[in-house]
């Protein structure tokens, strides 16, 4: 599988599109007047604590106070396992872990606390807070404050897990540090590999955060994440990355330069992009992306998928639309539904759906189909790099995903809700506010004494009123003994509308 990362770079924002076989797989976009601020630590002040939720608001100088959970705070322990790690297997027995304190007797309102950010702040909530800071570097992750040495969950095969464990534990000796590493994911299969490099980079960096931390005042920024064009090198620049190609000299030399330091054998796949053409006009990035921002998606069969997002939650339904298939009606709905899985895969990354999804499969009766659908699904999902979970198919064929939500979806961070229809994705009809003018003028004409009425409305409703509904508005008239006078007002939409007394 041949991938390629495009970057391209303006003065108002960075955009970084993942190209996996001459396909657009991911988009991350992040402008310079609202960065993301995942990864950032900061200083803040507990501003009140909740008991009954098991949390505290802290404020650290955001928009919004952010919201620390009681689970996510750093509980000294003993020789503990760091959050999130599995420890590893043990032929002792494992001792029950022992109760986590109350959110009272880790905090109290005034407080001041070093807190770094796990999710950004999304639609009305603020952004969500740890105590267990960690640093992240190309192969490992740094956790100041425990001693633990683990391996990413997500690498399962024993053997790699030891191999691994022995390279950091060489990396460490090398080193040597009190502080706790993970593993990360990217390292998998990464024979060769040294993490003497990382383990020094990080040290340096945690130095440095650990004297800005003392001299910090509350709501002061100690530790920023890095900009979007050196996370990309960091992050996801793979093995099978061939090359990363970037429109900006200026950014060019910074992610060289940056490679250079922690990433020697990225070096020369870096490259500026010299064409006039738009960088991201290789791959029709740009008609792409305007495709992913639609709620429908054709499939190449003649199906459909249609994607419906809601604060709860995000519905992904699957339809025949103009497939008919060639066999038999069975046939037709599992060829829709196996094409089905790689497309939603592919959405939830480009979209970056993240929370719950439920998937709303055509209905098979036969059993193998289901089973081949699901191991389709399970397959196309494991090549996301943002963790997914993924339940059986129900009986009705609905299928339950989670996706670790930690910035805000596609849609929600390149659009807003419709200021006619507020989101609703719907409006009145021409007629309904037609009925509605005239009970507005029903119940003015019977609390006040006027000479007449004048109605302001869009062009629809006053074309509607002097043309079908015209009886109607004569019969109102007679009713009242009053005239009505129509304005069509430009400035209107089709639901809003006023009645003047005149």
């Amino acid at each position: 599988m041949s991938e390629e990362l495009l970057v391209n770079v303006t003065p108002q924002e960075t955009r970084v599109a993942v190209i996996e076989n001459g396909g657009l797989q991911e988009l991350h976009i992040e402008r310079s007047r609202s960065r993301g601020i995942v990864g950032n630590i900061y200083k803040g002040t507990v501003v009140r604590v909740l008991p009954g939720m098991q949390a505290a608001f802290v404020d650290a100088g955001l928009e919004r106070t952010a919201f620390l959970h009681a689970a996510d705070m750093v509980v000294h322990r003993a020789n503990g396992p760091a959050p999130g790690e599995t420890p590893e297997p043990s032929s002792n027995a494992q001792r029950p872990a022992p109760p986590r304190p109350d959110i009272s007797e880790l905090v109290h309102e005034g407080q001041q606390i070093v807190v770094q950010v796990v999710k950004d702040p999304i639609g009305s909530k603020g952004a969500r807070l740890t105590t267990q800071l960690s640093i992240p570097s190309r192969y490992l992750v740094l956790l100041p404050g425990s001693t633990h040495r683990g391996i990413s969950q997500r690498i399962q095969d024993l053997d790699e897990r030891d191999r691994l464990r022995q390279t950091l534990d060489a990396a460490l000796e090398k080193s040597p540090t009190d502080a706790g590493f993970i593993v990360r994911t990217v390292a998998e299969s990464q024979n060769g590999v040294d993490f003497s490099a990382d383990v020094k980079f990080l040290c340096r960096s945690w130095e440095q955060i650990e004297q800005k931390m003392t001299t910090a005042s509350a709501g002061e920024l100690i530790h920023a994440d890095l900009p979007l064009s050196l996370r990309v090198i960091r992050d996801l620049a793979r093995d099978d990355v061939e090359k990363v190609r970037v429109d900006s000299r200026e950014t060019y030399a910074m992610m060289r330069q940056f490679a250079i330091d922690l990433m020697p054998e990225m070096v020369e796949r870096i490259e500026v992009y010299p064409g006039e053409r738009p960088i991201f006009d290789l791959y029709s990035v740009e008609d792409e992306i305007q495709r992913a921002l639609d709620r429908n998606v054709a499939l190449k069969s003649g199906g459909s998928l249609v994607f419906d997002q809601t604060e709860a939650m995000t519905t992904v339904d699957v339809n025949t639309g103009g497939f008919v298939g060639k066999r038999n009606l069975e046939e037709t709905l599992f060829k829709t539904n196996m094409e089905a899985t790689h497309a939603i895969a592919r959405q939830l990354r480009l979209r970056n759906i993240g929370g719950i999804i439920i998937v709303d499969f055509i209905d098979m009766v036969d059993e193998e189909h289901r089973r081949q659908v699901m191991n389709t699904f399970e397959r196309a999902l494991a090549r996301d790099r943002t963790r997914c979970h993924i339940a059986d198919m129900s009986v009705l064929g609905l299928v339950e995903v989670t996706r670790k939500r930690t910035r805000e979806s596609l849609e929600r961070g390149m659009t807003e809700a419709c200021p006619i229809c507020q989101g609703r994705g719907t409006q009145k009809t021409a007629q309904t506010l037609c009925y509605e003018i005239f009970r507005e003028i029903l119940r003015e004409a019977r609390a006040f004494e006027a000479k007449g009425y004048l109605v302001m409305a869009s062009q629809t409703v006053i074309d509607m009123l002097l043309d079908e509904e015209s009886t109607g508005l004569a019969d109102l008239q007679e009713f009242i003994g009053r005239p009505i006078h129509l304005q069509v007002e430009p400035v209107h939409n089709q639901e809003s509308y006023d009645v003047v007394l005149m």
